[in-house]
């Protein structure tokens, strides 16, 4: 008998730690999940160790002084998660103080995820031959001598190939069938790319990246510098050497051309691993890399848990956007993650923006990474930028949505058959409905935010749980019937722009018209083929993509970002302008950028229409250092969330009271924040210079929460992006 210690699939703080079955199934081994029944229900866990014993079930269970429950069965022929993983998974749990199941179910695919949902594998016949006696007639020679030389095919492709030859050497017994894990089949790129030479500051990049000794490098290039050229040239140098590499990327619907390059420069050597898959489609690409039969993968944060044997690059594209950061638990960004794996394989990783996160780029200025500089696009000209007072433009009778000289813009680029994109970081078609007589605007009923009006679905929808409901007939405060829309989105700003201009071919690009599979690809190959005169869309458009039309780019309220109450929303802004100035004027033709805003004088506007991102870094980061704002300062946010407001308030207050006696760092609120889903939502902050004291402090706090029994839901973020 074995005795099998295993983690459950609760994520619960109270549940994590090992939990001792007995089992009769001698594979069981560390790494692979196995079926139990935990507190009465049909459960699964991954198994952490294995112990064999000679006690019998009854004996065991009175040394240990309970009842032993029994394993079912063993779901695994092969562990799912190596030695490194594990030591991974140690590590993240720590790092972000959550839950081990977490830490693994985050790692892992869904139709592996230790979880009780029933996601199977899904399975195909396939046939062999079999040894049988008798005669054949020649035909019936002929095909088993053919499936003899293949040794298997997929019953479908076999019946395809014998007919009904094949079919009746399966009733005589000369053909067997068997099960084998589906596989979809790899679409290989047809179009080879060749290596393009590379230009002597593209050279000196890539040679003072090979040269560096440091295990982190930052490459910041300013848009269209050839940043991709360089990594992939790096990357075929890894490759040659039997190594594999790593690629992430924000968003692989994003950045379509990044994954078709590296497809062409490496076909049948990619696994490109991204939300936007199906459960199987994940399992069948974690499975190529865990076979090792992929050189190189593409893919957003998760695809950093994929199982490598031996990494030979880690590059990190976009590095400063806020998708690497995950908002679930556990709440790990991506480049710790990238990190810690890098060090584990004594390899480099190498991190690349045009408008690197001031974290990246204050370690690379004080020598804890390299700093690589590309200061030049390939074409040598950077657009031609210009800000547009709009509460001048206002005063004058303009229209508030497009200025008289960005629509002026729009009709030059027109009239040359050129391509326009248009930045509204707002999608639908108002963000607000306000009552005109009580002034009070439509609220959802089940978070503390305005619902917006979208026209084009003719429906009330809530930005932040999902929630959809139509237009009301009367004010629920006051019983008015007239309601104001205010403010624009991009539906709105879709409808004047076709107003303004009813010839041109207007396409939208925002998280409504891009619901369906395919649906990414689809506008941006309409905007490939000239298709599409002027693309508008939110922050999405103004990642990744070059095409060498675009040469007029428009940012409508480029200065909304500015009013979130966030320390990093200065920076975010400046980082929206410059990554949507850079998609204008990318091939020889010369390309300009309109940015309207209310207040073009603040910096993050002016450094954004110099594009000058060291004159933004060095005045943002004196408002960091005089505001004790990271990266001067550590933050860790803590957020109960409950549905009676009472207990959850109560709860954090007596867990904020422990933390103020136990830890002597700076303890901010607790502050109430914006009701979600339903849940009373407040929030501490942890702030000081000493990391590990204030980690070692919640977690003492934690463990304090889960003595007192407190019933709210904790949420703990190590490293918080975003202070809603």
């Amino acid at each position: 008998m074995l005795l099998v210690k295993l983690w459950v699939e609760y994520t619960a703080v109270a549940l994590d730690r090992l939990f001792t079955y007995a089992c009769f199934d001698e594979t069981a081994c560390r790494g692979k999940r196995a079926e139990i029944v935990f507190n009465g229900k049909k459960s699964l866990g991954f198994i952490e160790e294995v112990e064999q014993t000679e006690l019998n079930l009854q004996q065991a269970s009175e040394q240990l002084g309970y009842s032993l429950g029994v394993i079912e069965r063993v779901l695994d022929q092969e562990p799912l998660i190596n030695e490194e993983l594990f030591a991974m998974a140690e590590w993240l749990s720590k790092e972000t103080i959550s839950s081990r199941i977490s830490c693994f179910q985050a790692m892992l695919p869904a139709k592996l995820k230790p979880s009780g949902k029933d996601h199977r594998i899904k399975m195909e016949q396939w046939v062999r031959p079999a040894a049988c006696k008798g005669k054949l007639t020649a035909k019936q020679e002929a095909a088993w001598n053919a499936l003899k030389q293949t040794g298997s095919l997929p019953l479908s492709q076999w019946r395809k190939m014998a007919g009904s030859v094949g079919k009746t050497l399966e009733e005589k017994g000369w053909i067997e069938r068997f099960e084998k894990e589906a596989r979809s089949s790899e679409i290989e790129s047809s179009e080879a790319e060749e290596i393009l030479p590379l230009t002597p500051l593209q050279q000196q990049a890539k040679e003072a990246i090979e040269a560096s000794k440091k295990t982190v490098v930052l490459l910041h290039g300013v848009t269209g510098s050839g940043k991709t050229e360089v990594y992939l040239q790096m990357a075929q140098e890894v490759v040659n050497k039997k190594k594999q590499v790593l690629i992430l990327v924000p968003e692989i619907s994003l950045t379509p051309q990044m994954v078709q390059r590296v497809k062409r420069r490496f076909p049948r050597a990619v696994a490109i691993y991204h939300s936007g898959l199906n459960n199987q489609q994940k399992y069948e690409q974690f499975k190529r890399v865990q076979n090792g039969e992929v050189a190189i993968v593409v893919g957003t944060r998760s695809a950093v848990f994929m199982p490598f044997q031996s990494l030979g690059l880690i590059i990190m594209d976009e590095e400063h956007d806020s998708s690497y950061k995950q908002d679930n638990p556990p709440q790990y960004h991506c480049r710790d993650a990238a990190l810690w794996r890098a060090q584990r394989h004594h390899c480099k990783l190498l991190l690349g923006s045009a408008t690197p996160s001031l974290d990246s780029y204050a370690r690379a200025l004080k020598g804890v990474y390299d700093l690589v500089t590309m200061p030049e696009r390939i074409n040598a000209t950077l657009p031609k930028v210009v800000a547009v007072n709009m509460r001048q433009a206002l005063r004058q009778n303009e229209s508030y949505i497009l200025s008289d000289l960005l629509k002026q813009k729009i009709t030059e680029r027109l009239k040359k058959q050129e391509q326009v994109m248009l930045l509204l970081n707002r999608r639908g078609y108002s963000p607000t409905v306000r009552c005109t007589r009580c002034l009070s605007s439509l609220q959802c009923p089940h978070c503390d935010v305005t619902l917006s009006w979208h026209r084009a679905e003719k429906v009330l929808k809530c930005h932040s749980c999902g929630y959809t409901q139509p237009m009301v007939q009367e004010c629920p405060n006051c019983h008015g019937n007239s309601f104001k829309m205010l403010g624009i989105g991009t539906q709105r700003l879709a409808e004047e722009v076709l107003h303004c201009f009813p010839d041109a071919r207007i396409d939208r690009m925002d998280a409504d018209t891009t619901q369906r599979k395919g649906a990414h690809e689809a506008i941006l190959q309409r905007l490939e083929n000239h298709e599409t005169d002027i693309l508008i869309g939110t922050q999405i458009i103004a990642k990744g993509m070059d095409y060498p039309d675009v040469t007029l780019v428009g940012i409508i309220n480029g200065d909304a970002g500015l009013n979130r109450p966030d320390y990093r929303s200065v920076e975010t802004t400046f980082q929206l302008i410059v990554q949507a100035a850079g998609r204008s004027g990318r091939a020889e033709k010369s390309g300009e950028v309109v940015i309207q805003a209310f207040d073009p004088d603040h910096y993050a506007i002016r450094y954004g229409v110099k594009q000058d991102y060291t004159g933004f870094f060095v005045r943002e980061m004196n408002y960091r250092r005089l505001s004790g704002n990271p990266p001067y300062s550590y933050l860790i946010s803590v957020v109960f969330s409950g549905e009676q407001i009472d207990r959850t308030h109560r709860e954090i207050h007596h867990f904020a009271a422990f933390l103020r006696e136990h830890c002597n760092e700076r303890i901010l609120g607790p502050a109430e924040l914006f009701r979600l889903q339903d849940r009373y939502r407040f929030r501490l902050i942890l702030k000081g210079k000493n990391r590990e004291t204030m980690m070692k402090c919640v977690r003492e706090a934690m463990r304090f929460a889960q003595q007192e029994k407190m019933r709210s839901r904790i949420r703990v973020d190590t490293s918080p992006m975003m202070l809603e």
